[in-house]
C-alpha cells in the first residue's frame, strides 16, 4: 500500500491534470477543499470564466465540478492501492434546483462505493460501473444535484 498523499499533493495533482491533461479543468479552475476515505470537497468560484449571460454559473463549470468530485475518489483509491485507473463517465442525470449566484461546492461522499468498485475492477479485470450522487450547493443552499455514472477498469 502506497503512502497516503496530502490534500496539498491532491491540490497539485489536479492543478496539474486541468493543465496538462484536461484543459477545460485548469481553465475553470477548481479548488480541492478537502479529500477523504468517504468524502471529497471541492469548489469553483463564480467568476467571468464560469458565469453566463444571467450571472449565474454556466452548466458546463457546474458539468466540469461534478465530472471532477464524482472523479476524485477513483484516482484516490487507485493511488493508496497502487494500481493505475483507466475511467470515464458513462452517464449523468443532472437535476438544477435553483440558479447559482456564488462560489459553489460539490460534494461526494460516496467514497465506500468507489472503493468497492476500484476494488472489484482490480479483482475481476474487468470495467465495472456504480452510480456516484454528487450534490452542489451554493451559500448554503442546494442548487444542482448529479448522478453520474462511472466506469472503472485498471489497467
Amino acid at each position: 500500500m502506497a503512502k497516503r498523499k496530502t490534500l496539498s499533493q491532491w491540490r497539485w495533482m489536479l492543478r496539474i491534470m486541468g493543465w496538462w491533461y484536461i484543459p477545460l479543468i485548469g481553465y475553470v479552475r477548481p479548488k480541492l477543499e478537502s479529500i477523504d476515505d468517504q468524502k471529497a470537497v471541492l469548489s469553483i468560484r463564480l467568476r467571468r470564466r464560469t458565469r453566463n449571460h444571467l450571472k449565474s454559473m454556466y452548466f458546463g463549470s457546474l458539468a466540469v465540478g461534478a465530472d471532477v468530485a464524482a472523479g476524485l475518489h477513483a484516482f484516490y483509491f487507485s493511488d493508496e492501492l497502487g494500481v493505475k485507473p483507466s475511467f470515464v463517465f458513462k452517464s449523468m442525470q443532472a437535476t438544477f434546483h435553483k440558479r447559482a449566484m456564488s462560489t459553489v461546492f460539490f460534494t461526494s461522499d460516496e467514497g465506500d462505493k468507489v472503493k468497492e468498485l476500484v476494488l472489484l475492477a482490480q479483482q475481476t479485470g474487468e470495467r465495472q460501473n456504480a452510480f456516484v450522487t454528487v450534490e452542489a450547493t451554493s451559500d448554503g443552499e442546494s442548487v444542482a444535484t448529479f448522478v453520474m455514472e462511472i466506469s472503472v477498469k485498471i489497467k
